[in-house]
């Protein structure tokens, strides 16, 4: 079992909006051969990409993938204790809201979230790549079956925290998805 827990805050403190930021992916280009030679040989530029560079393409932990439900004052916390890295996405309605890159062996979390009530889906794996959007080793992909409902009332606001990995004790339940049902 999973652990999701609520929690209520004021929010006298705070002001303003948490942006998200995004991560500037790094560009990997080689010199053109010379289109001039001496001889009619031709000259052939490979690229070899090593595990630094394919580490440096690796989403920072709490990147935020996809957003569009900023401005509201509830919480996620996300608390990945698998040994692989996770995405977690929260769905309203049928619309994807947003989406969070959680880093095995760490924890993010979602601010400003806005009101209403959000499905919970999230895949792990290896080598996620930014473009498809997705894991493309040993992904698996699962879903909450408790949905979150965040409500603002008199100054107090939700919080909820969830973990990715199975915990003794914990209140929530999981069911694996078809990787067609995971929100693109």
């Amino acid at each position: 079992m999973f652990i999701v827990k609520k929690l209520l805050e004021g929010t006298a403190l705070r002001t303003g909006v948490v942006a998200a930021a995004a991560l500037a992916g790094g560009l990997l280009t080689s010199a053109p051969a010379s289109a001039a030679t001496a001889t009619s040989e031709r000259s052939v530029t490979s690229v070899t990409l090593t595990a630094e560079s394919a580490a440096a393409a690796r989403p920072r932990n709490g990147r935020i993938l996809h957003d569009r439900i900023s401005g509201g004052p509830g919480k996620l916390k996300i608390k990945n204790g698998l040994s692989r890295d996770g995405v977690v996405t929260l769905v309203r309605g049928k619309t994807k809201a947003v989406s969070i890159y959680v880093r095995a062996k760490s924890s993010a979390t979602i601010g400003d979230v806005s009101d209403g009530t959000y499905r919970v889906y999230f895949t792990t794996g290896y080598r996620f790549s930014v473009s498809k959007g997705r894991f493309t080793r040993a992904a698996v992909y699962q879903r909450f079956d408790e949905r979150l409902r965040y409500r603002t009332s008199g100054g107090q606001y939700r919080i909820y925290t969830l973990t990715l990995n199975p915990v003794k004790g914990g209140n929530a339940r999981t069911r694996s998805i078809d990787p067609k049902d995971f929100p693109a």
